[in-house]
């Protein structure tokens, strides 16, 4: 299911209506192109579709009043739609807190989700910097180091992006990647988080769950699946490499995993069996702030999974 998110710094600007009608034209173009590949895509965009300005005094109104745009504007709004930005981001989620993704030196909200969930941003190619199938954003997100201090860290990302149908031949590959992996029903095609507790013997071996964990799973929004799904599998892939005489503290871990602050450990006991046991590594899943809890167990060259879901305590 491609996530498709309007950048909102290409519409509602000073250009000509002339050129946003065909930029407009362009980028409906694009978005039918990949709901062709995919017919699961989803446009996210701040506002409505059909409330946007797509220049200073055009509405879209006024585009797609036009008779040779009426079947583009037909296929949009038979697609699936959502606005805001955050609405297909989980209840309650606190990223924007801390994270903040810049082009230009602009806030750009749109491709800064898109980035976040792995999906695509599309633009209005009213100028020559959004005529392109790759952007690279400035990201700056708050992180807490080891000390509990609170830092800046800022770097450069690159998000998938398109405006025209010229731009769908670049991303062809990996649209057909997603609709093979869930024609084929592997753990690539795995949208709901039921899945994962259903198939976790046959997806994640060497991971052990406590029974509390199926409903963190079948609970578990859809902006999270893919995300905790690939955690989870490196998470089995470093367990599955594990010699604890080798690495008797743990294995070697495939993506940033650490044990909690010793000022958070009394939020990490969970009851396993007949007593209750320190789940106080973890690793981290985006959007933020998602956490998976386990421990280690080394005679079994195993891990036990006690918590997916938001950060403990927030």
């Amino acid at each position: 299911m491609p996530l498709l998110f309007l950048n909102e710094r290409s519409y509602e600007t000073g250009c000509a209506p002339a050129l946003a009608d065909r930029a407009m034209t362009e980028l409906a173009r694009a978005v039918v192109a990949v709901l062709r590949t995919d017919r699961d895509t989803v446009l996210v965009s701040a506002v409505p579709i059909g409330a946007l300005q797509l220049a200073d005094g055009y509405p879209i109104g006024k585009w797609h009043g036009n008779p040779r745009n009426r079947d583009l504007w037909r296929r949009l709004m038979l697609m699936q739609a959502r606005s805001p930005h955050r609405a297909v981001l989980p209840a309650g989620d606190d990223s924007w807190d801390g994270v903040e993704y810049r082009h230009g030196g602009e806030t750009v909200e749109g491709l800064g989700v898109a980035h976040l969930l792995g999906g695509l941003g599309v633009s209005l190619a009213v100028e020559a910097r959004w005529d392109t199938d790759r952007l690279a954003l400035e990201r700056e997100e708050l992180v807490e180091d080891a000390d509990g201090e609170v830092r800046s860290e800022t770097g450069e990302v690159t998000v998938r992006h398109l405006s025209g149908p010229h731009h769908h031949e670049a991303h062809r590959r990996w649209l057909l990647h997603g609709v093979e992996a869930l024609r084929r029903g592997g753990l690539d095609a795995v949208r709901r988080g039921a899945e994962l507790w259903e198939r976790r013997e046959v997806f994640f071996p060497g991971l052990q769950f406590l029974p509390r964990v199926e409903e963190d799973l079948r609970q578990l929004p859809a902006v999270w699946v893919q995300p905790v799904r690939d955690r989870l599998a490196e998470l089995a892939a470093a367990v599955a490499d594990w010699d604890p005489a080798a690495r008797p503290i743990a294995p070697q871990w495939r993506s940033d995993v650490r044990t909690e602050f010793e000022s958070r450990r009394r939020l990490c006991w969970f009851p396993d069996e007949e007593r209750d046991e320190l789940f106080d590594w973890h690793c981290e899943f985006l959007p933020k702030p998602g956490r998976i809890h386990f421990r280690l167990l080394h005679g079994e060259r195993a891990l036990r999974i006690a918590y997916v879901g938001r950060k403990l305590g927030v």
